[in-house]
């Protein structure tokens, strides 16, 4: 399951790849233009705004099912989503509530490299040409208390969706890898296109289009 990835804060990298996006990006601009991405975490999203797409800023993981709460006064979130069957997923599956995660590369734990007395090393994945690419979301307004040590807040919430891994990430993940989309057709698709057609995206990334680029162990 992914829960590390790289995103950028680079407007023009940003830009450049899709031709969807609103100037309103220049207002995420950084000095440092990469950081890793974990887990109830904030990092970029693009959606659908009231005068275009927009890049905003939101916290990973979606609300959980209450069966998984199991009592718990606050919930952590879910990050992966593959079962968009789920009544709980399915009303965010409008083109209202999909969003684009920006990334330069994702990470999957590789059990099978760890080296004893070490933690679980991450295997690292990316484009073959060093490109920008996007992971298919999905996001929500949401009112809680995301942590023990917080108070309720309002946020705003995104996870991405999962499928079957393909064979370059099979080797290191083989129950799943997040939807990748590189085109500008499935982008297109993945924001504006009704379920029935964007559905169709949930699907592995040709093996081609993705290099392993290293195995790090997280400090």
């Amino acid at each position: 399951m992914c829960n590390l990835y790289t995103s950028t804060t680079n407007a023009e990298a940003i830009r450049q790849f899709s031709r969807y996006l609103s100037d309103l990006v220049d207002k995420f601009q950084s000095n440092e233009e990469t950081f890793d991405v974990f887990p109830n975490r904030y990092g970029p999203i693009v959606r659908q705004g009231e005068t275009g797409h927009e890049l905003v800023r939101a916290r990973w993981g979606m609300p959980s099912p209450l069966s998984t709460l199991k009592g718990k006064a606050y919930d952590y979130g879910v990050t992966n989503i593959r079962n968009t069957a789920s009544p709980h997923w399915r009303r965010w599956l409008a083109p209202q509530y999909r969003c684009l995660v920006p990334l330069a590369k994702f990470a999957e734990p590789d059990p099978a490299s760890k080296k004893e007395g070490e933690r679980v090393p991450d295997a690292w994945f990316a484009r073959a040409d060093g490109s920008l690419f996007f992971f298919a979301g999905i996001w929500t307004p949401w009112i809680g208390k995301r942590m023990a040590r917080e108070d309720p807040a309002e946020h705003e919430l995104y996870a991405f969706l999962t499928t079957e891994p393909n064979a370059l990430v099979a080797p290191i993940h083989p129950k799943a890898m997040p939807v990748i989309l590189t085109e500008a057709a499935g982008i297109e698709a993945w924001l504006n296109a009704p379920w029935e057609e964007a559905r169709k995206l949930q699907r592995p990334l040709i093996e081609s289009d993705l290099i392993l680029l290293e195995t790090v162990v997280r400090k």
